[in-house]
């Protein structure tokens, strides 16, 4: 689907279910069943309000895509109840694997990249990486969507839409027997990729560096014996011999299948003017390994590009993933934004269709994620001029936001989307993406806020629009993070019992559930007294966690009647009440 064209208005929902074509109401429709889109009817159904999910495929990924969730990312899937299942599903991060810069496979690398993902960050998150491939990963958050409520309709396209105030008339059409139906949704998320009609008809425009590089993508299948017997692992090549002079290698989930990719210049050739046994010679030539037996699974063109929207949404329409951010895959975060996408929108959108919020809040979802977005997408660009342009390695330093600046504490994960190859950011990146703040959103900043949008994420605030600080607890003997008890609703966290009664006052107000931790000295661990300190509250004080682990409000003072409408006029705030 490359374009949507608008059908004529319907004058009321009497005239909607009228005529041959059936009819039916949903809260939201879902277009795409990427990352992004399932990932946003998940967190709809963790908060309670299930969507219809259409993709135009007959199932979720089968081709080698992304691999690989950074601790934001797990911590997310955790709240989903499926962090368990998504690490199992991956790669063990205790085995030998390597992110490297070289002239072939089987050649000496010309810089390391990354050697490993096993690293401690329990100063900043309990969660550790996970490593499971994008196919593997759908699958998941599909069961667990549908689990959830929500509804996932394959085979499945969208022909047109026409927007309205009060919602989006949408026409569907199984792609197998070419009968259509009509949908009337309050809202539509737009997951349905870098190829986005909805965008289009939603009026959003686009900016950034455009078509960047042309490649081709290919699966094959090899033994490559002891040249290269690691589970997983990314080679950028930079080789003359090479066909564009530069290409990928990469690891998939299945052992023995591999994905490799080489330039071409698009103004002079096509996919059509590259056989079999040319795409052959363009592995053996890469792997660096000329007698190399290859079975070829399939090969396929794709773009390298960095077009990012204007807004995130227009509307009744709200833009996710790549429709609302392509990205070069040089980083290995976009298939994580797209997932934390979808973490942001799930709980807003559900406090809206429940009637919990107001859609003011819908209008954070652009102010908050697109800074955000465009930060990863011009960093991973930095990051392809230097791994994957001819020479690049010697011509690029360092980028914006650091790319590529340390070369022995690369993280991330590799997205083989439409051929792509993701490596990831430092040490510096993972404190950048901890310490991201919405500071023009769903927040209540203080006066004195600097409206920073960044702030050393190993040395958390604890401000309004800043990411809750890491707080570890025993209990019953068990280590535990507070993080383990936030995500499904709003969280007052105080050493004050006497909080619980203003939450309850909150509650009955405002008729939203709030959730009260009380953290007692005794179970702090490792003897931690300052807290409260780190935390901005003092002994009395309190701070409100939104269900995406963001600072919403904060007090030092004490529970009181003053203190109560305080919180309440910050929910309501928050809620766009």
């Amino acid at each position: 689907m490359n374009q949507l064209s608008t059908i004529e208005p319907v004058a009321d929902p009497a005239e909607r279910a009228a005529g041959d074509v059936p009819f039916e109401h949903v809260p939201v429709l879902i277009v795409g069943a990427g990352l992004s889109g399932l990932s946003t009817a998940t967190f709809l159904g963790v908060h309670g309000a299930p969507a219809l999910v259409i993709e135009r495929h007959p199932s979720t990924s089968t081709a080698p895509k992304a691999r690989g969730q950074m601790p934001t990312v797990m911590e997310a899937l955790k709240i989903a109840d499926i962090d368990d299942a998504v690490r199992e599903a991956g790669f063990d991060l205790h085995e030998p694997m390597e992110i490297v810069i070289g002239r072939t496979v089987a050649g000496e690398p010309l810089q390391t990249l990354l050697q490993s993902f096993d690293f401690d960050l329990s100063a900043i998150t309990a969660a550790g990486m996970g490593m499971a491939g994008q196919e593997r990963t759908e699958a998941i958050l599909a069961r667990r969507a549908t689990e959830l409520g929500a509804e996932i309709r394959f085979n499945t396209e969208l022909v047109s839409v026409d927007l309205r105030d009060d919602g989006v008339l949408a026409v569907l059409r199984d792609v197998v027997t070419g009968s259509q139906r009509r949908v009337f949704a309050d809202y539509v998320v737009a997951s349905d990729g870098w190829r986005t009609g909805l965008r289009d008809v939603a009026g959003i425009g686009v900016h950034g560096h455009g078509s960047v590089s042309q490649w081709m993508s290919l699966v094959f299948r090899a033994d490559l014996g002891d040249v290269f017997d690691r589970e997983f692992g990314l080679v950028y090549l930079q080789n003359p011999e090479l066909h564009g002079g530069a290409g990928v290698f990469g690891t998939t989930d299945d052992a023995g299948r591999y994905i490799f990719s080489f330039g071409f210049d698009a103004a002079t050739e096509g996919p059509d003017d590259f056989d079999h046994d040319f795409c052959v010679e363009q592995i053996r030539i890469g792997m660096g390994m000329p007698e190399l037996d290859v079975r070829l699974d399939d090969v396929a063109e794709t773009e390298f590009a960095h077009r990012l929207a204007d807004r995130y949404s227009a509307g009744r329409i709200l833009l996710v993933g790549d429709a609302a951010h392509v990205m070069p895959p040089t980083g290995g975060q976009g298939g994580n934004t797209a997932v934390l996408d979808g973490f942001s929108l799930g709980w807003k959108l559900a406090a809206v269709v429940n009637g919990q919020a107001g859609p003011g809040l819908l209008d954070s979802h652009d102010l908050e994620r697109r800074p955000y977005g465009e930060m990863i997408a011009d960093w991973q660009y930095q990051n392809l001029l230097h791994r994957m342009t001819p020479g690049g390695a010697e011509k690029h330093g360092a980028g914006e936001h650091g790319a590529d600046r340390r070369s022995d504490d690369d993280h991330g994960d590799v997205d083989h989307d439409r051929g792509e190859q993701d490596g990831a950011g430092d040490n510096n990146e993972i404190g950048m993406m901890f310490g991201y703040r919405v500071v023009g959103g769903a927040v209540c900043l203080e006066p004195d806020d600097d409206h920073q949008q960044f702030e050393n994420g190993f040395l958390p605030t604890g401000r309004p629009g800043s990411r809750v600080p890491q707080l570890w607890l025993t209990n019953d003997g068990v280590r535990t993070s507070i993080i383990d008890r936030l995500g499904r609703s709003f969280v007052i966290i105080t050493a004050s019992v006497d909080w619980r009664e203003a939450a309850a006052h909150a509650t009955a107000e405002l008729g939203l559930p709030i959730e009260v931790v009380v953290v007692d000295d005794r179970q702090l661990d490792d003897h931690e007294t300052s807290w409260t300190d780190r935390y901005g509250i003092g002994e009395n004080g309190a701070t409100l966690i939104r269900p995406d682990l963001f600072v919403g409000w904060r007090t030092a003072a004490p529970a009181s009647p003053a203190s109560t409408e305080e919180l309440i006029k910050a929910l309501s705030t928050v809620l766009s009440r």
